[in-house]
């Protein structure tokens, strides 16, 4: 005899023995039998809760902007052309001023990687020349270095649409940053610097599509079309965070870059905000 069997016989007999008591309750075997197998089924167990969504690294553009100049200057100066018109993203165009290309040294050994041009790159047709392109300057300078002497560019040439009456900037989109993509690519691959610095966790999506926080990406090195890459706080973040400690992680970084460019390294610039 099965359990099922068993509990059949059992509640069967439970019901006899109350009502022999006294009791309404009465059943037969059969007619339990009978009655289980008219039950319905049980229903079906609620499906598992869908795991919530995780952030999906953007998977950069491998395209590069073709050149065909014999000499850097050439290939480069064909880039600027290409840049200045362009309109693929057709929002972005209507509403900047002007492309911001890109400044510095084509033989750069270095060469600084931010997200976007804002409000003053857009009239200045310059990368990072508001607040915290000053900063960027003053810590270029502090590595011994002159601003002239690196390159600096962003991930996007044009600075992104703002909503009409509003002020600040806003971060670049995953597709606005594929489209503008083989341009910083192609000014990479021409100026072929010894150091990539990124500056800011957008500048990393745009470049690795990583999506990790800065806190995760910075102090260690990384790689981009086989060159070193650092990546730190971007200058704003510092504007926005004043404490020596933040500034002390900067220049941890940056200190790694001159250490590995060969640049000279003082007393004093490796003691600054201890």
């Amino acid at each position: 005899m099965n359990e099922f069997e068993k509990a059949l016989d059992f509640t069967a007999d439970s019901l006899r023995k109350l009502h022999e008591g006294g009791s309404n309750l009465r059943g037969s075997r059969e007619t339990l039998r009978r009655l289980a197998a008219a039950r319905p089924p049980p229903p079906p167990p609620p499906p598992p809760a869908a795991p919530k969504p995780q952030p999906q690294s953007m998977q950069p553009s491998l395209e590069v902007f073709p050149t065909t100049g014999e000499t850097k200057l050439e290939r480069i100066e064909q880039l600027r052309a290409a840049v200045a018109p362009c309109a693929k993203c057709p929002h972005l165009a209507r509403t900047r001023t002007q492309t911001v290309f890109g400044v510095g040294n084509i033989d750069a050994r270095i060469m600084f990687v931010g997200e976007a041009p804002g409000a003053d790159e857009d009239l200045q047709g310059e990368p990072f020349v508001g607040k915290a392109g000053q900063l960027l300057t003053k810590i270029i300078e502090t590595m011994g270095v002159k601003r002239q002497d690196v390159f600096i560019a962003n991930v996007l040439k044009c600075r992104p649409d703002m909503p009409p009456g509003s002020s600040g900037n806003r971060r670049p989109s995953t597709a606005e940053m594929q489209t503008c993509l083989p341009y910083l690519r192609a000014q990479i691959e021409v100026i072929q610097p010894e150091v990539l610095v990124a500056l800011g966790s957008v500048a990393m999506e745009g470049l690795l599509g990583s999506v990790e926080p800065m806190g995760r990406l910075r102090g260690r090195w990384h790689e981009f079309q086989g060159i070193p890459l650092m990546a730190t706080y971007h200058p704003a973040y510092l504007l926005r965070n004043q404490s020596l400690g933040e500034k002390r992680k900067v220049w941890e970084d940056i200190l790694l870059v001159m250490e590995r460019t060969g640049l000279p390294i003082s007393a004093k610039q490796r003691n600054y905000f201890l």
